[in-house]
C-alpha cells in the first residue's frame, strides 16, 4: 500500500501548479470590502497593480499590496523576471467570524454583532513576449 501512496504523491507533484503564489489567511476585513480592492487589479500587470494599490484609499489595499509584493519575491526565488509578471488569479473567500457581541435592543431582544474576515490568493503568471 505504502507504494501507492508514494506513486500518488508523485503524481500530485508533477501536476502541481508552478505558478508563484503567495497566501494570507484570517484577515479581519469582509470579503466584501477586499473584492472592492480585487477587482481594481485583477489581470493588470504585478508593477502597475502595485501602483495602483498604493494610492488607493480602502483598508484592503496595503494587505493586498504586501501579497503580490510577496508573490513577486517567491517568482524572484523561481528565477522568473519580475516585470514580466501578472496578476492571473486573485480571490478571497470567507474566514471564521471574529468578537461575536451583543447589541441590547428594546423589549428585551438582541442583535448579534458579528466581525467577519478573509482569504485572500493571488496568483501570478508570466507575460508570453
Amino acid at each position: 500500500m505504502a507504494t501507492r501512496v508514494r506513486e500518488k504523491a508523485i503524481q500530485r507533484k508533477e501536476n502541481a501548479d508552478k505558478r508563484p503564489s503567495a497566501y494570507l489567511p484570517n484577515v479581519k476585513i469582509s470579503v466584501s470590502k477586499v473584492r472592492l480592492v480585487l477587482d481594481q487589479v485583477r489581470g493588470k500587470n504585478a508593477q502597475e497593480a502595485l501602483a495602483i494599490l498604493t494610492y488607493m484609499p480602502n483598508a484592503a489595499a496595503p494587505i493586498v499590496k504586501k501579497l503580490i509584493a510577496s508573490a513577486m519575491a517567491n517568482a524572484e526565488v523561481k528565477g522568473m523576471d519580475k516585470d514580466a509578471l501578472k496578476v492571473a488569479e486573485i480571490y478571497c473567500t470567507q474566514s471564521r467570524v471574529y468578537n461575536k457581541k451583543l447589541n441590547v435592543r428594546g423589549r428585551g431582544r438582541a442583535d448579534v454583532i458579528v466581525k467577519r474576515g478573509s482569504h485572500i490568493t493571488v496568483i501570478l503568471d508570466q507575460v508570453q513576449a
